[in-house]
């Protein structure tokens, strides 16, 4: 099993790939860039805490989490927004420990509830959530406004 353990700068370049990986595999076309990672990941105010599975050949996966709350409750929570692990170490456990990694991170920052989301026709990411202890929510409507 590959450590879990919080990126540094060198792994950008290769999670910059994976999050490219992933954005293709639903579908989309990723436009993050080297420059937005870092400032989110690693900069003066991170907003994203990334982990990575380090094999001996590069990462073999990431998870990255992004705060949450429900402010009337005095509660914190981590969103699971990203968990990819590639195709050739896929069914080794890793997204497994990615996601044992995610939890604790999320409890030692007092969280008391992790969320993530799947695509509706991604039966094997929900079994895989349901698996891990995640219980399906029913999704309240949310709206968008688009910024300048």
């Amino acid at each position: 099993m590959p450590p879990i353990r919080p990126a540094v700068k060198s792994d950008l370049p290769m999670v910059l790939d994976l999050a490219h990986a992933l954005a293709a595999y639903h579908g989309d076309t990723a436009t993050l860039t080297l420059a937005a990672l870092e400032r989110d990941c690693l900069g003066e105010a991170p907003w994203v805490t990334l982990l990575v599975a380090e094999g001996a050949t590069g990462l073999h996966g990431y998870a990255a989490l992004c705060p949450q709350t429900q402010l009337q409750f005095g509660a914190r929570g981590m969103d699971l927004h990203h968990l990819f692990v590639c195709d050739t170490a896929r069914g080794r456990g890793i997204g497994k420990a990615l996601v044992a990694a995610a939890l604790e991170h999320a409890e030692a920052q007092g969280c008391s509830y992790v969320t993530v989301g799947t695509g509706t026709q991604n039966r094997r990411a929900q079994s895989f959530y349901r698996a891990a202890g995640f219980d399906q929510i029913t999704p309240d409507p949310r709206f968008r406004r688009r910024l300048a």
